[in-house]
């Protein structure tokens, strides 16, 4: 049984690019969402076991949906992981306080992203 993981991001590339990387994994089924809004009904309905999500998006944005899906018992127990270029110390020790359990740098390499999806799963 492949590892569900929703990517999360406005940008169509690099959706398109993350998804591409991901499935290069067979172990890994990808889904993406376009906006914090898709992105809570996908994972409601979808459940994925990890979401990589972008911190920066027009609308609802990434701290803003990573509560949300926090607060609905359907999706509360699901990792997120912010995709973000920021990446400096105390900005990763503020995400982490929200509860995410890491962060992964933009731009991200396409060919470590399924490994590094999967170190946290572990």
């Amino acid at each position: 049984m492949p590892t569900r993981i929703l990517y999360v991001d406005d940008e169509d590339d690099i959706r398109e690019v993350a998804s591409l990387a991901l499935e290069l994994d067979p172990d890994l089924q990808v889904r993406t969402a376009s906006s914090g809004a898709e992105a809570l009904a996908t994972a409601a309905e979808w459940q994925p076991e990890l979401i990589l999500l972008d911190v920066m998006m027009p609308n609802m944005d990434g701290p803003t949906t990573l509560g949300k899906l926090q607060a609905d018992p359907a999706t509360g127990t699901i990792p997120v992981v912010f995709i973000t270029a920021r990446t400096q110390a105390h900005e990763v020790e503020k995400f982490k306080a929200l509860g995410v359990k890491g962060v992964i740098a933009k731009p991200f390499d396409p060919m470590s992203l399924a490994a590094q999806a999967k170190g946290y799963l572990a």
